[in-house]
């Protein structure tokens, strides 16, 4: 345990000191705008916006622990610009998304940050809660874009600039072991297996664990992994021998595929639920497919991409039209929803005639009802809340479009509402 510690001490470290330098590197560059200079139709404009053009950043993982969801995410908000353009822009202008992979490495990560920040109004994506969590106090106090990732650690609640869309993963865990709890067996007095990434997404999906396993007199025993670390022997043994009924995962879409399938095969069939980030639907081709359409459910901040809604099937149709040989996955559907939700943010902010960073921002706190059109009503008025505390229970099912149906709609546990994130 002592290694972990030292290795999770060495990545804050290492971020903390990368923030410093990029922070001191930028503080000399000029900016695109300056928030006072008025262009076409009388709008403010500052920071990546022209009379033409509206520049968006998105900062992925499409080569590292989260490519499949960091390419369906991209491929998703591309698909959403080249619509949006079609259609004539926003606010008379046309908008741009330039696109950097970080690989989920934490220097490419903060170095995609930097080289972007004085040319975009804000980025549509983010991916990796660590590394977001570490350019917050650059944001909050000097850049001030707005960031909309796909990230879900409470710590990034508070910040003006930086906004969770949809449960942070304490409230998500919450729901899911609520979902264990009435419909899965899962009882006082049990235990309850936690497998989890170290650092912010998983250790704050464990602060969501201990807590409702506290209310329902259920016992947590603690499994804490690498993003590195892609074989689940190891844990699934030790949570067997310690007898555990049910089993929560927050990790990434190998480990929970690994750990279903190594459970199913030493005899350990218990239901195993995931958080948001831990499953991708071409997992059911792999080997460990059929265990997880019987033993694995996630949680989810929205409907699946099959889901019966107007959005959902014309969502469907654009996508297979635009990207033919890709297979749906809930990727799509945040990246929409995020995209879409910053497209609205632009347009109340162009109603204002206030393009600035400042002016987005301001007209984000607009949207305190704004549907995606998958299911759920987002609040983005408050910084110190997630936009929503529901979550839906989905199974991976290859029969169905996108290899997910619902199990469980839109719901808020007892437990969640009392909570505070």
């Amino acid at each position: 345990m002592n290694h972990r510690r030292q290795a999770v001490r060495g990545l804050a470290a290492a971020l903390a000191a990368l923030v410093a330098l990029t922070a001191a590197g930028c503080s000399s560059k000029a900016k695109t705008g300056d928030g006072k200079q008025t262009g076409a139709g009388g709008v403010k404009a500052g920071e990546g916006v022209t009379d033409k053009t509206i520049s968006l950043g998105a900062l992925t993982d499409m080569t590292g622990v989260y490519a499949t969801l960091g390419k369906s995410v991209t491929q998703a908000q591309q698909l959403y610009v080249k619509q949006v353009n079609a259609g004539g822009g926003i606010c008379g202008r046309q908008l741009e998304l330039t696109v950097r992979d970080h690989g989920y490495d934490p220097q490419k990560a903060l170095a995609a940050y930097t080289e972007l920040e004085p040319k975009v109004v804000g980025y549509t994506q983010f991916i990796g809660s660590p590394f977001v969590a570490a350019v917050k106090p650059r944001v909050d106090v000097k850049d001030k874009g707005l960031v909309l990732p796909q990230a879900w650690s409470a710590s990034l609640l508070g910040s003006p600039y930086i906004r969770v869309l949809g449960a942070t993963y304490d409230v998500e865990t919450i729901n899911a072991v609520d979902f264990l709890l009435k419909e899965k067996g899962l009882k006082s007095g049990d235990k309850l297996g936690h497998v989890y990434f170290e650092g912010d997404y998983g250790e704050n999906a464990l602060k969501g664990s201990k807590y409702a396993a506290e209310k329902a007199g259920v016992t947590v025993v603690e499994q804490k992994i690498k993003p590195t670390d892609n074989d689940m022997s190891a844990q699934v043994a030790a949570l067997k021998q310690a007898g555990v009924k049910a089993i929560v995962i927050s990790a990434g879409p190998r480990q929970a595929a690994s750990l279903v399938g190594v459970a199913a095969a030493t005899g350990l069939k218990v239901p195993v639920v995931g958080n948001n980030s831990a499953f991708a639907p071409q997992l059911l081709g792999t080997q460990a497919g059929p265990a997880l359409e019987k033993m694995y459910w996630f949680a989810s901040p929205s409907l699946p991409i099959g889901a019966d809604t107007p959005t959902a099937k014309k969502l469907v149709a654009d996508y297979k039209a635009a990207y033919p040989s890709d297979s749906l996955d809930n990727g799509i559907v945040a990246g929409w929803t995020a995209a879409s939700v910053f497209g609205e943010a632009l347009k109340k902010a162009c109603e204002s005639k206030d393009l600035t960073r400042d002016g987005v921002g301001k007209a984000l706190l607009t949207l305190t009802s704004y549907d995606a059109g998958f299911g759920m009503s987002h609040n983005l008025g408050d910084p110190k809340a997630p936009s929503s505390r529901e979550s839906v229970i989905i199974q991976p099912d290859k029969k169905v479009p996108g290899g997910m149906r619902t199990v469980r709609p839109p719901f808020v546990a007892d437990a969640a509402k009392s909570y505070t994130p």
